[in-house]
């Protein structure tokens, strides 16, 4: 009995180059119906920035507005990358547009937090990007090894390619 795709958690870094992972998450999700789940995981604000955070922002009010506008940055990022990536996609690949049932942003440490939305999801594939120095670093140096290690589920990391079709380095 051959395996059944039916959800897949989609995971990006907001890097540009992260449509090329999502260009494989849509054509399998086209291929086999499956449901996708698009997932950005922002890291949380370091110790030291939490610091300067309290000490430069004296108001818990402005303080509190302030994450709450990162939070919001980072949910227009990932909107805007969306839709630019579906828009270019014509004819019944634009379609595939309707198998997405959820797009969040959440923050924490970005392995965890893939790794349990995926089960929380019921997802039965994990597509990621490669390494690239996007939004959040090194997303897939480390970030992928560590999904990689735990994930109980097949897990499919895409390498970026640039323009001219070169896998990056």
């Amino acid at each position: 009995m051959k395996p059944r795709i039916t959800n897949i958690l989609f995971a990006t870094d907001l890097s540009e180059n992260s449509t090329y992972a999502l260009c494989h998450a849509a054509s399998l999700a086209q291929v086999t119906g499956a449901q996708i789940h698009v997932l950005h995981v922002s890291e949380p604000l370091s110790d030291d920035a939490r610091v300067a955070i309290e000490m430069f922002v004296l108001n818990d009010k402005a303080r509190s507005s302030a994450l709450d506008k990162r939070r919001e940055m980072v949910a227009q990022l990932l909107q805007e990358r969306q839709e630019k990536f579906w828009a270019a996609l014509d004819g019944e690949d634009g379609n595939i547009r309707d198998q997405v049932t959820s797009v969040e942003v959440i923050e924490g440490h970005p392995a965890e937090v893939i790794l349990r939305r995926a089960r929380e999801l019921g997802c039965d594939l994990i597509v990621l990007g490669a390494h690239d120095h996007g939004f959040t670093h090194t997303f897939l140096g480390t970030v992928a090894k560590r999904v990689l290690r735990r994930a109980e589920i097949p897990t499919l990391v895409v390498p970026y390619r640039d323009e001219t079709g070169n896998i990056k380095k």
